[in-house]
């Protein structure tokens, strides 16, 4: 009987560790801090026709490019024509930066904290917007159509006209 209240006391003392430790880290992943991508250093500037064109061209070399599976992904700061200003359903901004020309643009979300500062954009204005992209643009077979890219996190960085 000895034998079998050490293996016990063993596997409850293994078990409180686990619980334990398990708490602890879902503690840690839930209050890290986030990425600042506005104060974060720029990885890109480019325009929204390049950004466009390099995933119509190889769409496997620009997610390598700009994707990282761990979530940080690159910053980007993005100059283009303003083509449409929106909001999504939890009432942030969504600014659409395509040319004319192009086969997709480049849609911008903006946070609760930055929404404001894209609320005075108009269609036609030229615009530099920074954010951490999200996904590229892509092919739809079902839409038959382009898909835009897509940038969380965005702030407006300068305006032009």
């Amino acid at each position: 009987m000895n034998k079998r209240k050490r293996i016990l006391k063993i596997a409850a003392i293994v078990v409180v560790a686990g619980i334990l430790i398990g708490a602890g880290v879902v503690y840690y992943l839930f209050n890290m801090p986030h990425r600042d991508v506005q104060a974060s250093d720029t990885d890109y500037r480019l325009s929204a026709t390049e950004l466009v064109n390099e995933y119509i061209n190889n769409r496997d070399v620009a997610n390598s490019k700009y994707l990282a599976e761990d979530g940080n992904s690159k910053i980007l700061e993005v100059t283009g024509t303003v083509a449409r200003v929106s909001e999504n359903f939890n009432g942030q901004k969504v600014v659409l930066l395509r040319e004319a020309q192009d086969k997709a643009g480049v849609s911008f979300t903006f946070s609760p904290e930055t929404s404001a500062n894209a609320a005075g954009l108009q269609p036609g204005q030229t615009v530099t917007i920074k954010g951490v992209i999200r996904s590229g643009v892509h092919y739809d077979d079902d839409l038959q159509m382009y898909v835009n890219a897509v940038v969380d996190h965005s702030d407006v960085v300068r305006t032009e006209g």
